[in-house]
């Protein structure tokens, strides 16, 4: 696999994260069941870190997503979300593992 490969290898374990994590963390910064708009603005936000970020930047915004969690309280809808997150980054990391070139 060519350099170029390599430094986007990162963008193929995305697709989980972008699908779950928007609703989940906009649960989590609302406290409970978020608006539509909110959910919209985190969908918008992750686009933006996988089409024209780097994955410096994606691993910052999962590490702040997983603070996040961490700090949530375990309640409801909110206790859901939580689970979710973390289950999500987990799996992702596990992912990352494989990756080519030393990307873990």
């Amino acid at each position: 696999m060519g350099p170029a490969r390599t430094r986007y290898a990162w963008l193929s374990i995305t697709p989980e994260p972008e699908r779950e994590l928007p609703e989940a963390i906009a649960t989590l910064r609302a406290g409970g069941a978020p608006s539509a708009s909110a959910i919209e603005l985190e969908r918008r936000r992750v686009e933006r870190l996988v089409t024209r970020a780097s994955r410096r930047a994606w691993t910052a915004y999962l590490a702040d997503a997983a603070a996040l969690a961490r700090s949530a309280t375990a309640e409801g809808e909110v206790a859901e979300a939580r689970a979710l997150v973390l289950d999500v980054i987990d799996n992702h990391d596990n992912l990352r593992l494989g990756l080519p070139g030393g990307l873990a």
